[in-house]
């Protein structure tokens, strides 16, 4: 008798563990994958400032250098791709796109002297300076909060919830080929 009670007692406990490790690895889970959406929201907001500042720094640069509209259209045709966008692939395309006409934009303005002097024009470099280090501050943390999410559901024990309760990746916040290369302005 008193050995099937510590029979009974033994599998309770070992049921006990399973039980609470099982709850502990999904919270475990569920908090990574909240903080991987919370990151996102993060560069989300940082991209809606960056979005806001883009049409008064190019009024700005507009009164300068009348003869650049090219230039213009494409930044306009690049925040209108980013307001578009929905997807965090689809973001970071168009940020891609944006990044890359607002480091031309930057680039005509240095040909314009009195345009660089102007106090307008410096605040809202300086501001989209800024927004440009959170977002590339954002989209690391973004990064290394999936890798953290993403390593968790694919190794064990974490794979057998993920696949059980649906846990999918996150797709990392990528550069494409084109932000690598410098950028090249013409007139």
């Amino acid at each position: 008798m008193d050995i099937l009670l510590v029979i009974l007692a033994a599998i309770a406990a070992v049921v006990a563990l399973v039980i609470l490790w099982a709850i502990l690895t999904f919270n475990s889970l569920i908090g990574m994958k909240n903080k991987v959406n919370n990151s996102w929201s993060q560069i989300d907001v940082q991209l809606k400032r960056r979005f806001d500042l883009i049409p008064n720094l190019v009024e700005t640069v507009k009164g300068y250098a009348k003869h650049e509209k090219e230039l213009f259209e494409n930044v306009t045709k690049a925040r209108t791709a980013l307001g578009n966008a929905n997807t965090p692939g689809e973001k970071a395309k168009a940020d891609n796109m944006l990044s890359g006409t607002l480091k031309t934009l930057f680039a005509v303005a240095e040909n314009y002297p009195q345009l660089k002097a102007n106090e307008n024009f410096m605040m809202l470099q300086e501001e989209l300076s800024g927004t440009e280090s959170k977002i590339a501050y954002s989209r690391q943390f973004y990064n290394d909060m999936v890798m953290q999410y993403n390593t968790a559901i694919q190794m064990f024990p974490g794979m057998l919830f993920a696949n059980i309760f649906g846990f999918k990746a996150f797709d990392f916040f990528k550069t494409d080929d084109a932000q690598r290369e410098p950028v090249k302005v013409k007139f």
